[in-house]
């Protein structure tokens, strides 16, 4: 994989990555940025929530689960010191659909976490992350 960052001014980025897809990044202005993009640690945060995402639609849809609205959400704690790294993250996975199996979902998220998602692979060597789900039952 082949990603490039292009400077434009102050804080402020433009990252491309081979898919030919770009992403503004900008720094806070507390930090001298001024407020225009992504913080680099957001994207970690939507890479991860994204790789999982996928990984458990796909899986639920193979198992014929009739999900109308799925969302995944990141809650990461950080250091309040430099570098600021994650100190905890917790996946939150929110699943609405008809008759949505339970044992569907657990088993759908236990295989991101254990064997599909790269970026979960990745970032619980260096940060503890825990997950929980609900779900919801549709409106009709």
């Amino acid at each position: 994989m082949d990603v490039k960052v292009t400077w434009s001014n102050g804080l402020t980025f433009t990252g491309t990555a081979e898919s030919g897809f770009s992403v503004p990044l900008g720094g806070d202005p507390s930090v001298g940025g001024n407020d225009d993009g992504f913080r680099p640690l957001e994207l970690f945060a939507i890479g991860l929530a994204g790789c999982t995402a996928m990984d458990v639609i796909s899986i639920l849809q193979k198992k014929r689960q009739k999900v109308a609205q799925f969302e995944v959400r990141i809650h990461a704690e950080r250091a309040e010191a430099h570098p600021k790294t994650f100190t905890d993250v917790h996946i939150e996975y929110l699943v609405t659909g008809e008759n949505v199996e339970e044992a569907a979902v657990e088993r759908a998220i236990e295989l991101s976490e254990t064997k599909y998602c790269p970026a979960q692979a990745m970032l619980k060597e260096a940060v503890p992350i825990s997950s929980s789900y609900q779900i919801l039952e549709s409106d009709g």
